[in-house]
Parts: C-alpha cells; sequence; structure tokens
C-alpha cells in the first residue's frame, strides 16, 4: 500500500500526480506493471510535489525502473546484443558486467526510493537547485534511512545544473546509457531524413489519430503494439504495462497518445507521450512489427512526436537506441545519469556504489561514446 510522505495526500485525485498515486494504493504495482514490485508515495518538499518509489531490495529481476541492479546487469548484457553488432566488442562488455556483478549486487542499490519517478524508462528530472538537493537528501535519509536516494535520466545537455548541485550535497553520478535529444528549440532546420519522414506522414493512406480519438477499448490494442516492439522485438526487461495502467496514465493526463488507424480503424502504431516541464518524451511507442517495413510505421510515429515538439518549442528527449535514425534526423548524443545519495548507508555499500561509479565513468562511458550505444 502507498503511503503519504510529508504532507499528506489530497483526497481526491485532481491533479497526474494524484493520480498515479492513488492508483498505485487501490493495486499492487504488479497488476499495472506486470514485471515490477514497489511503493508509490507522494513527497511533499520545499513547495514542490514528486512520486516516490519504494524498494526495499531482494527482489532479483524487478524491472530497472526501480532497480538499477537490473539496469547494470541483466539489462545491460541484453543492450550489449541487441546494439554492440561486434562480436569481440560485445564478448568483452559481456565479460566486463558479468564481472563487475558482484560489486554491483553488493552496493544494495536495489535497496532504494526513487524521486520523481513516473515509471518510465525515460524519466525527465525536475528542476535540482542545492538547496533542493540538500532538502532531499535530509527529508529522505532521515525517513529511509536504510534506503540509497536516487533520481534518474538526468542527461549533460539539459540537466547539467541539477548534475552540479546534486553533486555538491554529496550525490554520486552513476551512468546509464547514451541518449539522443532533438531541441525545438535551438535554431536548425529540417534535414533531408526529417523531411522525407514529414513527407511520409503527409500522403500515408493510415488515419492519424489524435489524444482524444482514443476510448477505452483501444488500451488494449495500445499495449499489444507496445509488447510487439519493446518485449518481443527488444527485451522483455522492458517494463511491461498493462491496459489498467494505460487507462490510468491516459485519462489522468499524464500520457498523450497519437497514433495511425487502418481502413478497418485498428492502430497500426501507437505513441505515449509524457510532458515534464520543456521536455517531451515518448515512452510508449508500439507498431505492427508483421506489417511491411516500406509502410514507415515508425518512422511517421516519431515523426509526429517531431512535428509537435516543434510547433510546441519542446526538448525531444528520444530516448536510447537506434542511435544512426536519430543521429541523421538531427538528435544529439548526452550521458545519461543516474545520481545516488549512500553517505548514510553502510561502509560495503557506500565503497560498492563508489566502484561502480568509477568504472562506469571510465570505462563504460567512453565505450559508449566510441560505438555510439
Amino acid at each position: 500500500m502507498s503511503r503519504p510522505i510529508g504532507k499528506a495526500v489530497m483526497e481526491q485525485p485532481s491533479q497526474p500526480l494524484d493520480a498515479f498515486v492513488e492508483c498505485f494504493a487501490r493495486h499492487p504495482s504488479e497488476a499495472l506493471i506486470r514485471n515490477l514490485q514497489t511503493r508509490v508515495a507522494r513527497l511533499d518538499v520545499r513547495g514542490q510535489a514528486f512520486p516516490i518509489t519504494v524498494n526495499d531490495g531482494g527482489l532479483p529481476g524487478n524491472c530497472y525502473i526501480c532497480n538499477p541492479v537490473t539496469g547494470y546487469i541483466d539489462y545491460a548484457l541484453e543492450e550489449t546484443r541487441n546494439f554492440a553488432p561486434n562480436p569481440l566488442l560485445r564478448k568483452s562488455l559481456i565479460t566486463m558486467i558479468r564481472a563487475a556483478a558482484v560489486v554491483v549486487r553488493a552496493s544494495g542499490l536495489d535497496r532504494a526510493v526513487h524521486v520523481n519517478n513516473w515509471l518510465f524508462s525515460t524519466n525527465p528530472a525536475p528542476v535540482v537547485t542545492r538547496d533542493m538537493a540538500a532538502a532531499l537528501r535530509d527529508q529522505l535519509a532521515a525517513q529511509f534511512p536504510g534506503h540509497a536516494i536516487l533520481l534518474r535520466s538526468l542527461n549533460t545537455y539539459s540537466d547539467q545544473s541539477a548534475l552540479t548541485a546534486l553533486v555538491q550535497e554529496g550525490f554520486q553520478l552513476l551512468p546509464s546509457r547514451q541518449i539522443y535529444l532533438f531541441d525545438a528549440t535551438a535554431p536548425m532546420g529540417l534535414n533531408p531524413d526529417m523531411e522525407k519522414d514529414l513527407a511520409l506522414l503527409r500522403k500515408t493512406p493510415f488515419e492519424e489519430v489524435d489524444n482524444e480519438g482514443f476510448t477505452q477499448a483501444d488500451y488494449p490494442a495500445c499495449i499489444g503494439l507496445y509488447e510487439q516492439l519493446y518485449l518481443e522485438k527488444y527485451t522483455p526487461l522492458n517494463p511491461q504495462y498493462t491496459p489498467a495502467f494505460l487507462e490510468m496514465a491516459h485519462q489522468s493526463g499524464i500520457l498523450r497518445l497519437k497514433g495511425l488507424r487502418d481502413a478497418d480503424g485498428q492502430l497500426v502504431a501507437i505513441g505515449g507521450r509524457f510532458q515534464y516541464g520543456r521536455t517531451l518524451t515518448q515512452p510508449l511507442v508500439g507498431y505492427d512489427t508483421r506489417r511491411p517495413q516500406k509502410e514507415g510505421l515508425y518512422r511517421m510515429i516519431t515523426a509526429m512526436a517531431k512535428r509537435d515538439a516543434l510547433a510546441e518549442g519542446l526538448l525531444f528527449n528520444m530516448s536510447a537506441g537506434a542511435a544512426g535514425f536519430k543521429r541523421n534526423r538531427g538528435a544529439i548524443p548526452a550521458i545519461e545519469y543516474s545520481a545516488v545519495y549512500t553517505r548514510h548507508l553502510s561502509r560495503r555499500r557506500r565503497i560498492a556504489t563508489g566502484i561502480i561509479g568509477s568504472v562506469l565513468s571510465r570505462v563504460g562511458v567512453p565505450l559508449l561514446k566510441r560505438f555510439e550505444l
């Protein structure tokens, strides 16, 4: 069950945050995200409110959106198979990850409180000043003395001031992956690949569906398309969302849906968008992978998000993977970090976390940049 942290949760959910927290209070997390066990609560600090997730560890394989141990071992191994085409590189990476697994498990990072965790793979960070970093640290370390304190999805392009503030207040930075960002606020024109994608979208026989065009009957189809891409084509370690989660996220306004329907009214591609501040992400993407690639379903769903980011002047965080596709369409790379505070924890956990950060910074980041992973 969820419980309020600090000030009480509002009795009736009138904002997306309240709807999010209340939904996880009513339902076990596995009923909403099948491969996730966590507790969700609301944190109020310095006039701001955030969702937090609380995990007590001891759940091997728990989804990486709440479990860094899964992310740095299991998911990292999957990433090498998907995005490291050179066999020698892949073998070297697998050997290194398996050797580091003992240290990662010793860190106890699966016993953690995640701040501002909306349970998406790409989770835009809030504005964090030095005062806010200190307040988060002090309040959560006092309330959860045995838990690491984490903020994830901070990147070197849009979150540099937050990264600096967190380090100044004792947080360590653990590199996680290389992501790609399309900054619609930067002066740039449409490159040829983007123009081709938009032209394809204009002439497609599929009907474009806006957020209001989705009904409750569409949620299972949306999840099915997401599963085809993210669970079947990529890895079942990705969040296994259910129609119940999508219903809550869509109807509360956390996610805005866009899609394409065929002549029979069937959805063939969808994008679930999450906007936090001026950052846009698309954590739920799916399309019918059985259809001919020449239809360009992924290209069009991505183009729709870029088109809308341009119209609204947003930073579109395109997440990781498909590096060549994203670079060719004007996206720029940035290293993504998790900021973790462990100074209140045992010496063993502090040392292990420090080793992880050092190895990832000295070895992992250069590999990410060199091979554009």
